[in-house]
């Protein structure tokens, strides 16, 4: 249903608090704290990517449902 849009407010603030929080970590005294934001960042890009990757490969795998279904229906 591509006409429904999604609020993604709730999302974006959380991913905003995270961004914070992982700026005011990379400050800390700690090396191995301080070090690991950058992971941290990184594997949050790749949860991202592979969200919409796979939100990609639903809306393909909808739409070939679909019009398996008109077929189906059509020989009928």
């Amino acid at each position: 249903m591509s006409w429904i849009t999604e609020d993604n407010t709730y999302n974006d603030i959380r991913e905003k608090s995270l961004m914070q929080w992982l700026d005011e970590i990379e400050k800390h005294d700690d090396l191995a704290v301080r070090n690991g934001t950058r992971l941290a960042r990184d594997y949050f890009g790749y949860l991202k990517a592979e969200n919409a990757r796979l939100k990609e490969e639903i809306e393909l795998r909808n739409a070939y449902m679909k019009k398996i279904k008109e077929k189906k229906d059509f020989l009928l």
